[in-house]
């Protein structure tokens, strides 16, 4: 039992880390189409849509079915067709594959989280077993996207934007789905429906009736702008690289990674302060936190000028200071999510954690449409300017979310 508990974590591991290098691969890809099959800036934002809006739909539609299916089944069904969509991308170069890249990715990971989230419960003995094997995944999680970032960035080919060289990255993604589906296939794991349990269409209603609550109504705005806000600046922070700074593609999507690796360290980081520090001036800490470098680092951005030798040495010191703004953006989802479930009944956090999934995957669509409209319309400083509008927004909405959890009487066992 114990040792099947372990190929079901390691399962669980290894089908996240794949799914967090597609799914954070969007920046990437938008920068890489817009050079190879000469996309304009708004259209190409779109691919950041048909990722997340089948997340939206798929996790909506059918989170309270899955118990039924079987999260294994689900799971496998999800890394299979995104199997067959990484072997189509070398084959069939064109943006409109690019697109379907996205929605299968997205649509698979709208049955991927809610499988994989509901299966920690299952081998979970209690509290704090939980919380370990959520943030050991959502380390791996934080690893992979760091791994796709270089992944991609070797096959691009720098001196020749045009290359369509960086399509072969699609093999190697492919062979590590494909040895994801075997070891879920060799994983047997049961997730049984317990008697009395409400039909799905049950399901499905009381998650509705839960989004109309108050509370969860400022939580769900507030999930909403932080991923606006995270996904706007992860999404087009690789073209900013290259337009803005004038860094190489493959050098640009490299120095993306540093974004990737504040918001892994700020998550560790912050687990451990939120035990000495109340969560609610330590958000507002790192809200000023982003406002701030947000002013600092797009005037330094403007002073970048086209240098065809460009090294590490060399780049613009704004290629490593905003990225910084991950360590403080890191903190605030994680913790919002935790209040949010805590304040909760136990029988509620299913449909809770729909809810987040839903309004997280519209918040990254959002962000990245409307960053990509003004980065095309006017520039890329003015794009992330626009950041501060949400940023002040948050500041607001958890104001009332915090009074709001304040007033609630802690759930009972």
């Amino acid at each position: 039992m114990i040792n099947n508990r372990i190929r079901v974590k390691y399962s669980l591991m290894l089908t996240y880390f794949v799914f967090a290098i597609l799914l954070n691969s969007v920046g990437t890809v938008i920068l890489q189409v817009i050079h190879s099959y000469g996309v304009s800036k708004e259209a190409a934002s779109i691919l950041e849509g048909f990722k997340d809006l089948p997340i939206a739909i798929v996790s909506f539609i059918f989170a309270a079915y899955l118990p039924r299916l079987g999260y294994r089944r689900a799971m496998m069904l999800g890394t299979a067709l995104v199997t067959g969509a990484c072997l189509l991308m070398p084959l069939i170069p064109t943006f409109w594959m690019s697109k379907l890249l996205f929605f299968t990715v997205g649509s698979a990971f709208g049955l991927v989280k809610v499988s994989l989230y509901s299966t920690v419960g299952l081998i979970s003995d209690d509290k704090q077993q939980h919380a370990s094997i959520m943030n050991t995944i959502e380390g791996i999680f934080m690893v992979g996207v760091l791994t796709g970032y270089w992944l991609f960035s070797a096959f691009i080919d720098g001196d020749n934007p045009g290359s369509l060289a960086w399509l072969n990255v699609y093999w190697i993604l492919a062979l590590l789905t494909g040895v994801n589906l075997l070891l879920l296939m060799l994983t047997p794991f049961s997730n049984p429906v317990p008697e009395g349990q409400p039909k799905p269409w049950q399901e499905f209603v009381d998650m509705l009736k839960l989004a109309l609550k108050p509370l969860v109504l400022v939580f769900i705005l507030s999930a909403f702008l932080y991923v606006l806000i995270e996904q706007g600046i992860g999404t087009w922070l690789p073209t900013f690289n290259n337009e803005v700074l004038h860094l190489p593609a493959d050098m640009s999507v490299q120095a993306t990674s540093i974004f990737a690796a504040c918001l892994a360290i700020g998550r560790l980081g912050a687990g451990q302060l939120i035990r000495f520090i109340s969560w609610y001036p330590l958000l507002n800490i790192c809200l000023l936190a982003m406002a701030t470098l947000i002013l600092v680092s797009m005037p330094l951005a403007s002073l970048a000028e086209v240098n065809p030798g460009i090294n590490w040495a060399t780049a613009p010191v704004a290629a490593f200071l905003f990225p910084l703004i991950g360590l403080f953006m890191a903190p605030i989802y994680p913790a919002i999510n935790s209040i949010m479930l805590s304040s909760l009944p136990k029988v509620q956090h299913s449909a809770m954690t729909g809810l987040i999934v839903i309004f997280s995957a519209l918040g990254g669509t959002t962000g990245s449409i409307i960053t990509g409209l003004v980065f095309g319309s006017f520039d890329g400083q003015t794009a992330f300017y626009f950041s501060l509008l949400p940023i002040m927004a948050i500041f607001v909405t958890l104001f009332f979310f915090k009074r709001g959890t304040q007033k609630m009487v802690a759930p009972q066992e």
